[in-house]
């Protein structure tokens, strides 16, 4: 009898080191997959760290002993006021584990995870950096209007700059003057989640066209992206929870290309879809990791910010990766759930490193291979 327990025991010993080992080559062959469609040039340890670009070591100087914020949005002005959107003081990072038990599926990682509304302290919500990383304004004006600025943008076909700020937490998208003194307009009910034409469930993103209609990516309670007129009414709307075509699994960001093409980032569900500007579906790109940002650029290149394996990767208009960088950590250059990115007139990249609470700038370096480098955001031109 002993030596039949033994024996059970051993036999699951080994059973149970299989199948963990048999779980890390399924994630090992997974990353090869995407890995072999690029060809990057390796640096120490095989690994790109920051590609083309060279990091500015601490550059963000947000002013404040003990930051403890994670920065989650990025808006560029221009070269010397960059807008940014910070989770609250009170933001936790969920335990994440490597490998999951067999048969267990974990809730995905959330940059803006936070504690009840009760122990949250709201400050520095938005803020506005020089080119030298400093601090020159502090929307504090707005902290109680303001819960999880989740996505931030500036409407690049409006002349007077106004700051547009999705707030997942309060179910509200919120317009402002350019200088934060005036609330210009406010679309969805404060606290308030709905699936109907004028409330949001957690809103993730928006996107512009020229005449000042948007998308909204109403992606972490609802699984839809709305067009709005640029008055804020109401035009249309797509998508529903699943896996399938036109359905989506946390929509977290949308952007648009020169054929009014609508690029959603799929995250839950690991993949991009395109759809033509009344949402018909076109295609998916599966397999692109946890895409927290998709942004087109003028060049017809996309670009995403990936959170599973903490890099920024470039397809081209047929969703085939052509080149990526980024590796995962703390230090200068690597990165903890890039939630967000933008470019600057000079070329100049900055991340918003969620998780190492930080703003990271990259510079274009001085022998770079102009075609793994970002080009700005596409705009229509007038």
């Amino acid at each position: 009898m002993i030596l039949n327990m033994q024996s059970t025991t051993t036999l699951f010993r080994l059973s149970t080191t299989a199948l963990l080992i048999a779980g890390l080559l399924a994630v090992s062959l997974s990353a090869c997959s995407q890995e072999e469609q690029a060809q990057v040039p390796a640096k120490a340890g095989g690994l790109d760290q920051t590609g083309p670009y060279d990091v500015v070591a601490g550059w963000f100087k947000p002013g404040i002993d003990r930051w403890d914020q994670p920065v989650i949005a990025v808006a560029i002005d221009n070269a010397d006021r960059i807008f940014i959107g910070n989770a609250d003081q009170n933001a936790t990072q969920p335990f994440a584990p490597m490998l999951s038990p067999i048969g267990v599926v974990l809730e995905e990682r959330s940059a803006t995870s936070s504690k009840p509304d009760s122990e949250k302290t709201h400050a520095h919500q938005i803020m506005v950096l020089n080119a030298n990383g400093e601090v020159i304004e502090d929307w504090s004006q707005w902290d109680d209007t303001i819960v999880i600025p989740h996505n931030i943008e500036i409407n690049p076909y409006d002349p007077e700059r106004h700051l547009w700020v999705v707030d997942r937490d309060d179910h509200q998208i919120h317009k402002f003057t350019n200088d934060g003194k005036e609330l210009v307009m406010t679309l969805g009910e404060s606290g308030v989640p709905g699936t109907d034409e004028n409330h949001f469930d957690r809103p993730a993103a928006l996107a512009f066209l020229p005449d000042g209609s948007f998308y909204v990516a109403d992606g972490y309670g609802n699984s839809r992206i709305i067009k709005f007129d640029k008055y804020g009414n109401f035009l249309l709307e797509w998508g529903s929870k699943g896996d399938g075509p036109g359905q989506f699994d946390l929509v977290h960001s949308v952007t648009i290309d020169s054929q009014n093409r609508v690029y959603a980032s799929d995250r839950s569900n690991h993949r991009i879809q395109v759809f033509d500007e009344n949402g018909t579906f076109i295609q998916e790109w599966p397999n692109v990791g946890s895409p927290t940002r998709v942004v087109v650029a003028e060049d017809d290149t996309v670009w995403i910010a990936d959170a599973e394996y903490n890099r920024i990767a470039n397809f081209d208009l047929q969703g085939k990766l052509q080149t990526y960088w980024g590796v995962s950590g703390d230090t200068p250059g690597a990165m903890d759930n890039p939630h967000s990115f933008a470019i600057d007139d000079f070329g100049n990249l900055f991340v918003a490193d969620a998780w190492n609470n930080r703003l990271q700038k990259f510079k274009p370096s001085a022998n770079a291979d102009k075609t793994r480098l970002i080009a700005p955001a596409f705009i229509f031109k007038k």
